[in-house]
């Protein structure tokens, strides 16, 4: 799933550098950031972080409400809806079989009802009644036709990997699917919240064709329909007045594709927009304090890592990449990068990924973890053991934001200080999505920085990702005992024992440095006094979130 595959992946978003530092006399971060890119802002403290579940109800409707993205999604096919921009706005338009909330739960969906008669099958019985944007009543059919397309291979669906265990999908009534499953998978009920459980309508999917997710009709059931798709410049959603559960608040909700950070802050301070996910987080400060609307902080699931994409080259030396993790100033970059909105971590998962787990287990999770603090000699010396000394590292970075920017930066800051060098290559924040999906993309380079967002609260969503073959596996890892833990913790349904597994996984991964990580990093949005209703955690990615926004004074409908 978003740095942003998210999915999980899909999931990182590349979200959005541009300094090139070539010096090892760079020893803060936040003195980097005062002497380039944005004008320098006053950010946040821990303190102010303070993580809610929402923003105040709305006390009204409104004609509509305009929202900021960082990037067009180059399409709104919900198989290959996989990082910020198209989940931001596709999960308004199509649904699920479950639905996760605001608060991070699993609930029924256009599945009224999920059973599991025996470990290995899942029944889903369906809401009567449901219509998709054109009229036509959904059906089993469509369930079926709809999740089959995530396992047709010719579709190279981003979520097809969380269909691996599927055996059959097949109508046992009018309105029940029944998932049989080739083993028991803990983790495929959790995915049908995620647009790994879309349901499109059949007919419609068919009739766009090779445009689908493109253009026109999404062919889906949400709170709102896809409208006018201006190209690069905007994505308008109506409100679907068929909707089967609570309509939405808003009549049109309009997406506008401001690439640069700076234009995107610029536009909630002017009121050209009123709100926006993902803010940039060299703006922190500026809209806290600008009087016109406020800064809400909600839990991500997310944790911000430098993704290694190369171990053909220095960094398939173990050494190498522990110098580099013992390098990293992550306190800087926190402040930096971050605005002062993360916590430095030693830990590629989340602590509220694990909040299903014993004290115990939490516990044998994170004890063992490799330090976070920063050792530049010793660093130093594991580089000059691994005879690394002068060799040359690419990292890919982006000017969709200076979390990645100056992530980047500070990869690059802290090889020079152990003796690597360490080039920059710049990528469109447009193109910065191909990095996950095509392998061309990643041809010469190492590292990129990488923010991944949990899609279920499961830290397997994460720590899958290093199995043999997995989606994400870009640098080709692969252990046959680490394979074996993965399969061992996917068939486990009780959480805990599942989790006590995971621990194993969590310690190889930490151990290994499949992926360097840096830091906990909340989701934040801002609303200007205009509108409210808006969740705050990352449940926007699949959560209808939009139908929520509406007017913040019962008086204001406009």
């Amino acid at each position: 799933m978003t740095t942003p595959p998210t999915p999980g992946g899909r999931r990182p978003r590349g979200r959005r550098g541009r300094i090139a530092v070539t010096t090892a006399a760079l020893t803060s971060l936040a003195a980097l950031a005062a002497c380039s890119g944005p004008p320098k802002d006053a950010g946040v403290t821990g303190a102010e972080v303070k993580l809610s579940a929402s923003t105040p109800p709305a006390r009204g409707e409104i004609d509509s409400f305009t929202w900021a993205v960082y990037a067009e999604p180059p399409t709104l096919d919900y198989t290959l809806a996989f990082d910020y921009p198209q989940n931001t706005i596709l999960s308004n338009v199509c649904e699920s079989l479950m639905r996760w909330t605001p608060g991070l739960t699993l609930q029924p969906g256009l599945a009224s009802k999920a059973s599991n008669p025996d470990p290995a099958t899942w029944i889903y019985d369906l809401r009567a009644g449901v219509r998709f944007h054109d009229g036509k009543v959904m059906t089993a059919d469509d369930v079926v036709y709809s999740l089959g397309r995530q396992r047709d291979p010719d579709n190279a669906a981003a979520w097809a990997q969380n269909f691996q265990n599927v055996a059959s999908i097949r109508k046992t009534g009018p309105l029940q699917v029944t998932v049989k499953l080739k083993k028991p998978d803990s983790q495929f009920p959790q995915y049908m919240a995620t647009a790994a459980g879309v349901v499109a309508s059949k007919a419609g999917v068919e009739a766009a064709g090779k445009d689908y997710g493109t253009t026109g009709d999404l062919a889906c059931t949400g709170p709102f329909k896809l409208g006018t798709w201006s190209k690069g410049q905007s994505i308008e959603l109506e409100r679907f007045d068929g909707y089967w559960g609570t309509k939405a608040k808003a009549k049109k909700a309009v997406f506008r594709v401001l690439t640069d950070p700076s234009a995107r802050t610029n536009a909630m301070l002017s009121g050209d927009v009123d709100g926006g996910y993902l803010i940039p987080t060299e703006s922190y400060g500026r809209l806290r304090d600008s009087g016109l609307g406020t800064l809400y902080f909600g839990e991500g699931l997310s944790t911000v890592n430098v993704n290694v994409t190369n171990m053909k080259g220095p960094l398939g030396d173990l050494r190498v990449r522990k110098a580099l993790s013992l390098a990293l100033d992550r306190s800087g970059f926190v402040k930096a990068g971050l605005g002062g909105a993360g916590t430095v971590t030693n830990s590629l998962t989340t602590r509220a990924a694990w909040a299903g787990a014993s004290e115990q287990t939490r516990q044998a999770a994170f004890a063992p973890l490799p330090p976070a603090a920063q050792d530049i000699e010793k660093a130093k010396a594991l580089i000059k053991e691994a005879g690394a000394t002068g060799k040359t590292l690419t990292v890919a970075t982006s000017s969709i934001g200076q979390d990645v920017s100056l992530l980047a930066t500070a990869v690059q800051a802290a090889g020079s200080q152990i003796g690597l060098k360490i080039n920059l290559k710049t990528i469109a924040p447009n193109a910065f999505t191909a990095l996950f999906t095509d392998p061309e993309a990643r041809e010469g380079i190492d590292m990129f920085p990488l923010t991944y967002y949990d899609s279920i609260t499961d830290p397997l969503d994460l720590l899958t990702n290093f199995k043999t073959g997995a989606y994400m596996n870009f640098a080709g890892y692969s252990d046959k005992r680490y394979d074996s833990l993965v399969d061992q913790a996917t068939a486990v349904y009780q959480p805990d024992q599942r989790l006590k597994i995971e621990t194993e996984l969590q310690k190889h991964a930490a151990e290994q440095l499949l992926w360097i990580p840096v830091a906990e990093w909340p989701t934040a949005v801002f609303l200007n006094k205009r509108i409210t209703g808006a969740p705050t955690t990352i449940a926007y990615m699949y959560y209808p979130w939009a139908a929520d926004v509406g007017a913040a004074d019962a008086g204001d409908v406009r």
